[in-house]
């Protein structure tokens, strides 16, 4: 069995290139398929877009774990932007002495801070990705 998180999201790109970033995967290159339903008719030729010099689906990306250990994270572009508090958050689990030096280096990849508390056991994090969506480093 496999988990998969899927996000809505403006750019999935830009949110698989954050994501691959914090947690250590890698964007999964769909460029052989792209080009293969391209070539034989099956997608238009306006919904492929180059990214990193390499052909990738316009409205949708992934990223995932090579060890296999992390679900894999999918981005699906949607024309409304975020309204209100996630349903469903990651969370991230980090030692105690590694919290502050994680949230700087997630901060400088584009997070933002959103609060930091106790209340409910050890100190938690909640940062925000990007386009907005809330995760937790605990």
């Amino acid at each position: 069995m496999r988990t998969q998180v899927t996000f809505d999201c403006a750019d999935p790109h830009a949110q698989a290139q954050f994501w691959a970033a914090v947690l250590g995967c890698v964007v999964e290159d769909h460029s052989a398929l792209v080009d293969q339903l391209v070539a034989s008719g099956r997608m238009p030729a306006e919904d492929r877009v180059q990214i990193g010099g390499r052909p990738a689906f316009r409205e949708v990306a992934a990223v995932s774990d090579p060890a296999g250990t992390e679900p894999r994270l999918y981005f699906q572009r949607v024309p409304e932007g975020k309204t209100v508090k996630n349903r469903v958050h990651l969370d991230i689990h980090v030692p105690d002495e590694k919290k502050t030096d994680e949230v700087e280096r997630l901060i400088g990849l584009g997070a933002s801070l959103f609060e930091a508390h106790s209340d409910r056991g050890p100190l938690t994090y909640v940062l925000r990705d990007p386009e907005g969506n809330e995760f937790c480093l605990h």
